[in-house]
C-alpha cells in the first residue's frame, strides 16, 4: 500500500531535474492509491503492501528509481494490471524509514513521465518495461501562452483568496516560472484536484494542451469555492441573526429574574409550537392552529380571549388527527367474540364479519352506518360494544334521547362563552383514535324546538358522501368522520325523519322466544347476577322448571332486562339469608317451580280465564308494541236500542276507523250469513279492547274486530286457542302488516296455538325461528271468508 503524507515542491531548485539521470527501461513497479505523482514533485509515501515494500527494496538495491503508478480503484487490495493506469512518473526514492507496524516511509522525487509498455514478472514485486515521455519545451513568445499563463496565475490567486490553503513559497515559484507545462504540472499537484482529472492533466503531454486542463479546472474549483462561500456566508448570517436571539433572550431572562418575574409564557408558546408541528395536523388545521397561536403570542395573559384561544388549540392537538387502531381481520376470531357475548341475532352477526370480509380484502373500504331497530332489552346497546371488542377498536357512546340543540351535535361557535365542540367530535377525542365504533343511542327520540334540528345536523355525519370533511363550529376545520364505524339503535322507525333513514341500513332485532330467553339466562343473565350480588353456585340453584315460569308469569317482554330484575331479585334474597345467618343459610338454596312465589311473590301475569274457553264476542288480536309483540283481547256486546256504535279502551284514530270498516264488513254479510234485515237497526254494538286504561292504536285490528262482530251477529264462538292479525277492506281483504317475527313471539308465549296471518305476509315466515313454527300453526288468508271459516265454531244460534 501507497499512501500520500504530504506534498511538496523543490523549492531550493526549481529547475531541478534538468539534467536529470539516465532512466533505464525496467524498472519495479509501486502501485499508489488516491495520489497522482507528478514529475519534480517530492513526497512522502507509505508503504505497506508485500509486493510495494519489496518494489522499495530493488529500488534501494539499484539505481533507487521506481515506477509510480496510481491504481484506478482506492479500495482494491491486489490491483490487476489493467486495473492501474498506464502513464505514470519516474521517480527516485530519496530517503526511507521502516516503521514498527511493518510499513516504510519513503521520500520520493517525481523525475519524468513514463508509460508502461509490459509487465516482466510479478515476483517478489512488479517488473516493467517503460518508455519516458520526453518533455517538450514551451514556445517560445508565443502570446497566447503568455497569456494562458498569466490566467492560471490570476485563478490561482482567486482562489487562494478563498481561502484554499497553498504556501507562499509555491507561488513564489510560480510567478518565476517560465516553463508552461512546469507551470501547470506544478499548480495541478498543489490544488487537491480528483484523482480522475489530475490523470487527465499528466496523460496530456503537449504543454499548451496540460495548461489548458488545468485552466478548466481551476475555473471550476473557483466557482465551487464561490458557492459553498456562499452557503458559508448565509449560514453564519443564520447563525449570527440565532446567536443575537439567543443573547437577547438571556438579556431578557436576567432582568426577569431580577424583576423576579418568570418566562413560563414563552416556555409554553414554544412548548404549543413543538406539539403543532408533531400532531401530523392537516393542511388547513395547522395553518389555522400556527395562525392562533401567533395571536396567543401576541396577546396579554391577564385576556379573556387568551384563555379561549388557548382552550381552542389544545383542541386541535387533542384530536386524533392520524392516530387510529389497528382492525383485527381475523373473521374466525370475530366471530368467537361475537357469539361469545350474544346468544342467536345471526342477521347482525353475519353483517358484521362481512364488513370484516371486505376490509380485509379492500382496506380502505368505508364503514357501513348501521341502524339496530328493536324492543328495549333486546341487546342493542350491548351488541355495539361486542362489535368494537370483534374489531378491535375503541368504544364511543352517545345518548341523542332529548336532544334538541343543534350544537350538541355540530357544536357551538366561539364567539359564545362556554362554547365546546358538538358531542361527536368529542367522542373522537375520548377515544384517542380516528376510527372507533361510535354508538348513537335513541336516534328515534331526537327533539326540536327554536334551537335548531338536530337530526338534519345528523345528515353530514352519517352521510359517507360528506362526513369526511364533517365541520363543526367549534374547530371551524374539517375533521374526517369517514373512518369511524356509526351504529345506531332505535325503538321504531317511524319517528325517523326519511331522509335521516335513508342514510342508514336498518337491521331489525326482535324479541326472544322462551326457549332462547332460557339459553341466555343460563350462558350470561344468572352468572353475571350472581357474582354482582355476592353469591355462587354453592349457594342457590335455579331449576329449568321455575326459570321457564320466571319469564313467563313474571316477566312479559320482548327483551331480557326485567327477566334479569327478577333473577338479580332471585340472588339478592338468597345473599340476605346467607348475610343473616339464617338457620341453613349455607346450604344450596335450590329454586323450583314449587317455591318461586315464597322469593318472588305470587305470579304477576297469569292466563285470563276468558281465553281458556271458546266464547261468543271474545278473539284474540295480535298487536305491536315498543316492548315487542303483545296479545289484545276484542270484546263485542250488542244491546237492544238506537243503533249505535260504542268504542272503548282509549282506541287510536286508527283503531277506530278499523272498527268502522269491520262493522260496514260485517253488516255487508248479514244477509249471506242468515241474519235478519232489522239486526243492526234494533242494537247497540258495543267494542271494548282491554285493559281500558292503556292507550292503543295501529292498523292491524280489523280482522279481529270483524270476526268478533261476526260471532256476535251468528252466535257461532271463537275458538280461543287462536290469534289474529290484520287489516280488512270494505269488500273483506285481508291486507298485510308489519311487526310480523313479534306478534308471533306473542302468541307463542301467551300459549296460542294456531295464528291467522295475510297471505301477503308469507315471505315473513323465513324469519321465524323453528321453534316457534313448530308451536304454532300458521293459516295464511286472502280474504275474511277463510277467516271466519277457521276462527269461529261451526254451528250457532242467530239473536
Amino acid at each position: 500500500m501507497a499512501k500520500q503524507d504530504d506534498l511538496v515542491l523543490d523549492v531550493e531548485n526549481p529547475e531541478a531535474g534538468a539534467q536529470a539521470p539516465d532512466i533505464p527501461d525496467t524498472l519495479p513497479m509501486l502501485p499508489v492509491r488516491d495520489v497522482v505523482v507528478f514529475p519534480y514533485m517530492i513526497l512522502p509515501l507509505f508503504v505497506g503492501r508485500e509486493k510495494s515494500v519489496a518494489a522499495v527494496d530493488a529500488a534501494l538495491q539499484g539505481n533507487r528509481m521506481l515506477f509510480l503508478a496510481t491504481q484506478r480503484e482506492v479500495a482494491t487490495e491486489e490491483p490487476e494490471l489493467d486495473e492501474i493506469y498506464e502513464i505514470g512518473t519516474v521517480a527516485m526514492v530519496m530517503r526511507m524509514l521502516k516503521l514498527p507496524d511493518g510499513r516504510v516511509k519513503v521520500l520520493v522525487q517525481g523525475l519524468s513521465r513514463a508509460r508502461r509498455l509490459e509487465l516482466l514478472g510479478d515476483e517478489p514485486c512488479l517488473q516493467v518495461k517503460l518508455e519516458v515521455i520526453a518533455e517538450e519545451p514551451g514556445p517560445v513568445g508565443d502570446a497566447a501562452g503568455e497569456a494562458m499563463m498569466r490566467s492560471v496565475r490570476e485563478k490561482l490567486e482567486e482562489i487562494i483568496n478563498m481561502g484554499k490553503g497553498i504556501s507562499t513559497e509555491i507561488m513564489m515559484v510560480l510567478e518565476n516560472l517560465e516553463d508552461s507545462g512546469r507551470l501547470a504540472d506544478i499548480v495541478a499537484a498543489n490544488v487537491n484536484l480528483k484523482v480522475a482529472d489530475a490523470m487527465q492533466v499528466l496523460e496530456a503531454v503537449r504543454p499548451s494542451e496540460r495548461l489548458a486542463q488545468v485552466h478548466e479546472l481551476l475555473d471550476r474549483e473557483l466557482q465551487v469555492l464561490m458557492v459553498q462561500a456562499k452557503i458559508k456566508s448565509a449560514a453564519k448570517e443564520e447563525m449570527g441573526k440565532s446567536q443575537h436571539e439567543y443573547f437577547l433572550r438571556q438579556q431578557m431572562k436576567a432582568i426577569q429574574d431580577e424583576l423576579g418575574i418568570s418566562d413560563e409564557r414563552g416556555e409554553e408558546i414554544l412548548t404549543l409550537m413543538d406539539k403543532i408541528k408533531k400532531a401530523r395536523m392537516p393542511k388547513e388545521a395547522r395553518a389555522e392552529a400556527e395562525r392562533e397561536l401567533k395571536r396567543l403570542k401576541d396577546m396579554p395573559p391577564s385576556s379573556a380571549e387568551a384563555s379561549v384561544i388557548r382552550t381552542y388549540i389544545d383542541w386541535l392537538l387533542d384530536l386524533p388527527w392520524h392516530k387510529a387502531t389497528r382492525d383485527s381481520l381475523d373473521i374466525p376470531k370475530a366471530k368467537e367474540i361475537l357469539d361469545e357475548d350474544h346468544y342467536n341475532l345471526e342477521k347482525v352477526k353475519d353483517r358484521i364479519l362481512e364488513h370484516l370480509a371486505v376490509k380485509k380484502l379492500k382496506p380502505t373500504a368505508k364503514g357501513p352506518i348501521l341502524c339496530f331497530v328493536g324492543p328495549p332489552g333486546v341487546g342493542k346497546t350491548s351488541l355495539g360494544q361486542s362489535i368494537a371488542r370483534a374489531m378491535g377498536r375503541k368504544f364511543v357512546r352517545m345518548s341523542l334521547g332529548g336532544v334538541k340543540d343543534e350544537a350538541e351535535i355540530r357544536g357551538h361557535r366561539r364567539t359564545y362563552v362556554g362554547a365546546m365542540p358538538g358531542r361527536i367530535v368529542q367522542g373522537v377525542k375520548k377515544a384517542g383514535a380516528r376510527n372507533p365504533v361510535f354508538m348513537l343511542d335513541e336516534v328515534d327520540k331526537i327533539g326540536q324546538d327554536f334551537r335548531g334540528d338536530p337530526s338534519s345536523a345528523l345528515l353530514e355525519v352519517l352521510d359517507p358522501a360528506q362526513n369526511s370533511t364533517f365541520e363543526d363550529h367549534y374547530l371551524n376545520v374539517p375533521y374526517d368522520l369517514s373512518k369511524v364505524m356509526f351504529i345506531c339503535t332505535a325503538n321504531m322507525l317511524d319517528p325517523i325523519p326519511p331522509a335521516l333513514l335513508d342514510r342508514m341500513e336498518v337491521i331489525h332485532l326482535s324479541g326472544y322466544t322462551r326457549e332462547e330467553k332460557e339459553k341466555i339466562a343460563r350462558r350470561y343473565l344468572i352468572p353475571r347476577q350472581m357474582d354482582e350480588q355476592g353469591v355462587t353456585e354453592r349457594h342457590i340453584e335455579i331449576s329449568t322448571e321455575a326459570l321457564v315460569q320466571l319469564i313467563d308469569q313474571y316477566t312479559r317482554e320482548a327483551g331480557l332486562r326485567n327477566l334479569e330484575r327478577e333473577i338479580a331479585n332471585l340472588c339478592r334474597k338468597v345473599a340476605r339469608r346467607i348475610a343473616e345467618g339464617a338457620e341453613g343459610a349455607e346450604q344450596q338454596h335450590r329454586i323450583t317451580r314449587r317455591n318461586l312465589h315464597r322469593f318472588l311473590g305470587p305470579p304477576r301475569f297469569l292466563p285470563e280465564t276468558e281465553v281458556e274457553e271458546d266464547q261468543i264476542g271474545v278473539a284474540t288480536g295480535l298487536a305491536w308494541t315498543q316492548a315487542g309483540g303483545e296479545i289484545l283481547h276484542v270484546e263485542v256486546s250488542t244491546m237492544k236500542g238506537p243503533p249505535k256504535l260504542i268504542l272503548t279502551g282509549q282506541l287510536g284514530d286508527v283503531m277506530k276507523e278499523s272498527a268502522q270498516a269491520a262493522l260496514s264488513y260485517a253488516r255487508s254479510q248479514a244477509e249471506a250469513m242468515g241474519v235478519p234485515e232489522d239486526y243492526f237497526d234494533k242494537r247497540e254494538i258495543h267494542i271494548h279492547v282491554p285493559a281500558g286504561a292503556i292507550p292503543k292504536d295501529g292498523p292491524s285490528a280489523g280482522v279481529t274486530m270483524a270476526t268478533v262482530l261476526l260471532s256476535v251477529m251468528t252466535g257461532r264462538p271463537v275458538r280461543h286457542g287462536v290469534g289474529m292479525t290484520g287489516e280488512i277492506t270494505l269488500r273483506g281483504r285481508v291486507l298485510p302488516i308489519g311487526g310480523f317475527k313479534e306478534k308471533c313471539l306473542a302468541a307463542m308465549r301467551a300459549g296460542l296455538d294456531t295464528v291467522i296471518l295475510p297471505e301477503r305476509n308469507r315471505r315473513d315466515l323465513d324469519e321465524i325461528p323453528p321453534r316457534v313454527k313448530k308451536a304454532l300453526t300458521f293459516h295464511l288468508v286472502k280474504t275474511m271468508d277463510e277467516v271466519a271459516e277457521l276462527a269461529l265454531l261451526p254451528g250457532g244460534t242467530n239473536p
